[in-house]
């Protein structure tokens, strides 16, 4: 990517681009999309923010910092969206509150309409256990909908590598249940190459990785995974779950 676009980039917080329609960022994606699928991540983030300005955020779960910390390089004081969901591990929240305190990001922690508690009051004790889609809905999918309708563009940590459903997840594709461009900068990374990203850089990691927990999520619905197991196989474990809905 030019040097103007990469200051560009590095300068989008003083940018006001006006939101387009879904008509206009479906065309701008079909024109990009294979552009860019064997870009290195720097430069899809940068054309992410390029394009979008204020418009374009990170999300993150904060199993690792990898994506915070490309983003935060390219582009400072970036956007990065936590979901809390009330069910985080306490290494979850630490993680972070370190990405927060050591990056140049601007962290914006997002909540569920109804705390644990009201949830349930209104539909039982421990939904994650008698509908757990429903309850996915409820504290993940629809309030991570709610915070992006103020973004055109957000970009999500989602890699072919970690399961069969996400082989064909484009580099940059439109998310149509969302009315987005959804930006997936790391999707032809390998395991490899994360884990070197995160010994050459010293990015930070949730404690919980190390701890047996490659795939981390909410603390009801996640447990360990024995050495040759699918990474993902400790989420919804018991069963036929495997997506919470966000990427679906």
């Amino acid at each position: 990517m030019t040097t103007a676009t990469t200051q560009k980039a590095r300068d989008f917080r003083g940018t006001h681009t006006a939101g387009r329609t879904p008509e206009e960022l479906r065309e701008l994606v079909s024109h990009v999309g294979a552009e860019l699928e064997l870009a290195p991540a720097e430069n899809i983030i940068e054309w992410a923010v390029a394009s979008f300005g204020e418009r374009f955020c990170i999300t993150s779960s904060m199993g690792d910092a990898v994506l915070a910390h490309l983003a935060a390089k390219v582009a400072p004081g970036v956007d990065v969206v936590f979901l809390d969901t009330g069910y985080h591990f306490a290494e979850t929240m630490g993680t972070r509150d370190a990405v927060e305190a050591t990056l140049d990001v601007n962290l914006i922690t997002i909540t569920p309409v109804q705390s644990v508690a009201e949830q349930d009051a209104a539909y039982g004790k421990d939904l994650y256990k008698t509908d757990p889609d429903l309850c996915c809905k409820l504290r993940k999918v629809a309030p991570l909908a709610d915070s992006l309708e103020q973004y055109d563009a957000w970009a999500t940590g989602l890699r072919r590598a970690e399961t069969h459903n996400r082989v064909i997840a484009p580099v940059v594709g439109w998310d149509a249940k969302k009315g987005k461009v959804k930006v997936s900068p790391l999707a032809r990374w390998s395991d490899e190459q994360i884990e070197q990203y995160i010994h050459d850089n010293g990015v930070l990691v949730n404690p919980l990785v190390y701890d047996g927990y490659p795939s981390i999520g909410c603390w009801p619905c996640t447990r360990r995974v024995a050495p040759g197991e699918d990474p993902r196989s400790g989420r919804w474990a018991g069963t036929n779950k495997t997506e919470c809905g966000i990427h679906s």
